[in-house]
């Protein structure tokens, strides 16, 4: 873990005081993966395998929720939110097999496990009400 002692994201999940659109948190929520892919290419212990993974999910939520922005369909934009879902919950794997393997120390990667928690029960409550038949 030598490269990681001390050091913590004050820009990570939950630190932004305003309220923002969930199209932006997703925003967010990649740039932090972003971030720490970087720093973690830097340090040659964690497996390009698993940065790779993570990074290639984390920013792939946000990617389906800008797709889903311009669904055709209620349907088309429920599979959308699916998908982001999955991506979300993939991005959580990661993140928490890093933190697991001590690879990563919790300090850094928990804001991130955090984050990625919220965003599945949101998406996971989106998709359920896009599942729904509309009334009227």
């Amino acid at each position: 873990m030598a490269g990681f002692a001390g050091i913590s994201f004050a820009w990570l999940s939950g630190m932004t005081p305003r309220l923002e659109s969930f199209q932006d948190r997703s925003f967010r929520f990649a740039c932090d993966v972003v971030r720490l892919y970087v720093l973690l290419s830097q340090h040659h212990h964690v497996p390009l395998h698993l940065s790779r993974q993570m990074l290639r999910a984390g920013t792939s939520v946000g990617a389906n929720l800008e797709e889903a922005r311009a669904a055709l369909s209620r349907r088309d934009s429920a599979t959308r939110f699916g998908v982001a879902l999955k991506e979300a919950r993939e991005t959580s794997y990661w993140l928490r097999l890093m933190r697991a393997t001590d690879l990563v120390p919790s300090v850094t990667v928990d804001p991130l496990i955090l984050e990625a928690g919220e965003m599945i029960g949101i998406l996971s409550s989106a998709r359920r009400k896009l599942a729904e038949p509309v009334a009227g």
